[in-house]
């Protein structure tokens, strides 16, 4: 299955929720791979803290091979090249987990048909060889965006199965940009019809996941003023309003993610370690994480029985 992982502003916690949904999907058993399209900013391995590719690599990056200065594109084994202690002693029963990194140095760029043929040739390969391909696209209205709407609406793309999740932090602006990503005049609905998708078909492959989400119940806000307190109550109720008002209510929202330290600060994995071991990251962030990697493939979360 093909995980697009979209959003209309950065900093929404798009790459680093998604790199955990992949490493949690592969601890369970499944084939992972995770290709970096955020073509501007192709730091992918730095959560997965591969240090040879923080900024992309040299050679054979994805931008290359859609470009076809490269026959195929490099492939990083996560669970060989991370510095991340906790990721090398990976269990037995884990699957893959392989990284598809960018070029250092690249940047966003309009695809012409051969680069659209290479795109689907790419998807259909790793469609073939993993469970899960998270791909992770620049953010707003992206050529990243518009090629992938593109590929999967490709004939010989029809039969692959594909989801998208579009990432927003819990504020207004991150709200109504979302919303206008997927439902405005040029967003993913309008021009994956204007590709040849069907667009009922398209809304229902498309969810939202709220990043960053203060809980006021939580012990985390556990010292702030009653006034404060209750001004954060009616904000996450006016905000809940809004969310509906724009049609990305909690019927459409396939997981929230709690404001968590550990993600915004380092934007590393979060392990059952980091929780029980060193804790220093929260319980409730590791199974919301645990619990949107689920979901990925239950189609109960999606509208189908």
């Amino acid at each position: 299955m093909l995980v697009f992982a979209a959003s209309d502003k950065g900093g929404t916690g798009r790459s680093v929720t998604s790199a955990n949904l992949a490493y949690q999907r592969a601890l369970n058993g499944d084939h992972v791979a995770y290709v970096d399209f955020d073509f501007g900013s192709p730091t992918a391995a730095a959560v997965f803290d591969v240090p040879d590719a923080v900024r992309g690599t040299r050679e054979r990056g994805l931008h290359s091979y859609l470009e076809g200065r490269a026959t195929e594109p490099a492939v990083i084994d996560v669970w060989r090249r991370t510095e991340n202690p906790v990721l090398r002693a990976w269990p037995n029963q884990s699957g893959r987990l392989v990284l598809f990194p960018g070029d250092a140095g690249g940047g966003e760029f309009a695809t012409d048909e051969e680069a659209l043929e290479r795109c689907v040739d790419l998807l259909l390969r790793l469609n073939a060889e993993f469970d899960v391909i998270m791909v992770d696209l620049s953010a707003g209205r992206s050529y990243a965006v518009d090629m992938v709407l593109a590929a999967t609406a490709h004939p010989r793309m029809r039969h692959v199965r594909s989801r998208w999740l579009v990432f927003h932090r819990w504020t207004r602006q991150h709200v109504i940009a979302a919303s206008g990503l997927v439902h405005d005049e040029h967003g993913i609905l309008d021009s994956g019809v204007a590709r040849g998708h069907d667009g009922d078909a398209l809304r229902g492959s498309i969810r939202f996941v709220r990043a960053a989400v203060p809980d006021p119940d939580s012990a985390l806000w556990s010292r702030v003023s009653p006034a404060q307190a209750a001004w954060m109550q009616s904000t996450d109720e006016a905000l809940r309003r809004l969310a509906a008002e724009y049609a990305i209510g909690d019927s459409v929202v396939l997981g929230v993610v709690p404001l968590e330290p550990i993600l915004q600060w380092r934007e590393q994995m979060i392990t059952e370690e980091d929780v029980l071991a060193t804790q220093i990251a929260n319980k409730e962030t590791l199974k919301a994480l645990e619990e949107i990697a689920r979901k990925l493939t239950d189609d109960t979360c999606w509208g189908r029985p």
